[in-house]
């Protein structure tokens, strides 16, 4: 049995009794060869990079969309890391009104990167001062009220706007062509999960053996924010119930405990799939009433539950609503003929040890 052992790769130095936002910022990888997974984001990412720093110029606008807790802001500091350029972070339901944002740009200096996380959520008035400024390098301003009210251009220095969004479809069309470079970022696979889980454990000098380490990454949805929490909540388990070594049966045990299934799903994902087919007949059923069902946010479950499901296969999305898919019913201990309808091919089939 090989147990990894720690090492004194630190991207920040911690502390003692980090809590869980002290321990994200550590366990963040600052460097493009440090990020782990989204191989051809990273190549074209690299080619942008190179032939900006190439040119001495800034980079062009970037996006990144995709579920939550995939690395969008993470590789945002990245590209920030790698072009030596300072980084103004901002969310868009942080900038109300206009004059925020044009406080926020008219402090920007030559090559700063601004990052706007939930970009999709500006509001319009806030977007209409965005486009000459991502465009042009101008801000545009209106000084004066009533008929003395006049337009003053001012020039900006060449930044560079990173946006991130979970929700493209809600981004305007202008705004989004503003963006040069458009990226996905997709779930990881097994490898490069049990690399980030991997590189947590050195960071957190946390002794970990392969098999514990792919069973948090097999967890995890496909999401390395996710992992990582797994990862400090198994640790805390070997810590306290076992000898501080986590071990394949330490990360069952702990997961387990936590009602984390094999496949990842926890309460929530379970009580979704679990409405769907014992309230409403296995769907078609739609999201606001599965929402109303549980209690829960719409957004919830169609930015965090929904993704996941629907790579497992067992969630469809239909014109008319939700349908739980044979795989579903698998897994939730039913008769696979009980669905409504034959589900579309999975992107990858379940394990079959997880079924129960």
């Amino acid at each position: 049995m090989t147990i990894q052992k720690p090492t004194t790769e630190r991207p920040i130095a911690p502390q003692q009794q980090a809590d869980d936002v002290g321990l994200d910022t550590m366990l963040r990888p600052q460097r493009l060869a440090q990020f782990t997974g989204q191989e051809r984001l990273k190549d074209n990412l690299r080619i942008l990079i190179d032939a900006a720093r190439g040119r001495s110029e800034p980079l062009d606008h970037v996006l990144f969309h995709g579920p939550p807790g995939l690395g969008k802001t993470t590789l945002a500091q990245v590209v920030a890391n790698e072009m030596g350029a300072n980084i103004r972070h901002t969310a868009g339901p942080a900038i109300e009104h206009s004059g925020d944002l044009a406080a926020i740009l008219s402090n920007l200096r030559t090559g700063d990167i601004l990052f706007i996380d939930e970009v999709h959520r500006l509001s319009r008035p806030v977007e209409e001062i965005l486009y000459p400024a991502m465009e042009d390098f101008v801000l545009d301003l209106i000084v004066g009220k009533g008929p003395g009210a006049k337009n003053v251009r001012l020039k900006l220095p060449r930044f560079t706007a990173i946006g991130a969004t979970t929700r493209l479809a809600l981004m305007t069309a202008p705004l989004r062509a503003r963006f040069g470079a458009v990226y996905r970022m997709d779930f990881y696979d097994q490898a490069a999960m049990e690399t980030i889980v991997g590189r947590g454990a050195r960071i957190l000098e946390v002794p970990i053996v392969q098999d514990g380490m792919a069973e948090i990454a097999r967890r995890a949805r496909g999401t390395p924010r996710v992992a990582l929490r797994l990862l400090r909540r198994v640790r805390d388990y070997a810590q306290v119930r076992s000898d501080g070594v986590i071990t394949h049966e330490t990360a069952v045990a702990a997961l387990d405990l936590m009602e984390i299934d094999r496949l990842g799903l926890d309460d929530l994902d379970r009580r979704v799939l679990r409405t769907i087919v014992e309230k409403f007949g296995g769907g078609p059923v739609g999201l606001e009433t599965i929402a109303a069902s549980i209690s829960e946010e719409s957004d919830t479950i169609m930015d965090v539950v929904e993704p996941y499901l629907l790579q497992l296969g067992f969630l469809e999305r239909t014109s008319r609503g939700r349908i739980a898919t044979p795989h579903a019913y698998r897994h939730l201990g039913l008769p696979a003929d009980r669905a409504p309808r034959p589900a579309q091919p999975a992107l990858f089939a379940p394990d079959p040890e997880s079924e129960p």
